[in-house]
């Protein structure tokens, strides 16, 4: 059974809380529930992990090399965290990187990511209607085994 990992960064767990009509109203335990939900009708294994720290995010990491898919919001770290980025390459997880807010909408420094040149796709903005399109995306990939790295493919 495949398995999808869910990794948020910091401030993420003040989903709900911090800036609604930035982030929406819903939060991260309650994405966390309807994202584990619809994983597992598809049967399909989840785990998520959420931390304010840049060390802890990366140790998590480490240990899931295992994993088949990453759904990666990094959060403030991704225009700041090249350490994260090169734990992202080192595990060789195939990964969708997403922001619930579209950052390009937004201040200036947000526009730039050190992800979105490793990843397979980037999602942002449309709140929590992108935990849907997140779903039906990684359910086509997963049913075609497209498990591609991104810098491998376009070589």
């Amino acid at each position: 059974m495949p398995t999808v990992l869910l990794l948020n960064g910091p401030n993420l767990n003040l989903l709900g809380s911090r800036e609604p009509e930035i982030y929406g109203s819903t939060n991260l335990t309650d994405i966390e529930e309807q994202v584990s939900s619809a994983l597992r009708e598809r049967k399909i294994e989840f785990e998520a992990y959420q931390s304010n720290s840049e060390g802890e995010l990366i140790d998590w990491l480490h240990k899931q090399r295992d994993a088949d898919f990453l759904l990666l919001n990094p959060g403030a770290l991704t225009h700041t965290s090249v350490g994260l980025r090169d734990a992202v390459l080192a595990i060789d997880i195939p990964f969708l990187e997403i922001h619930l807010s579209n950052v390009h909408q937004r201040e200036e420094f947000r526009h730039h990511s050190y992800f979105s040149d490793i990843a397979i796709g980037v999602l942002v903005g449309l709140e929590l209607k992108v935990i849907c399109l997140r779903l039906s995306l990684l359910q086509i990939i997963l049913s075609k085994n497209q498990y591609l790295h991104p810098m491998t493919d376009s070589q």
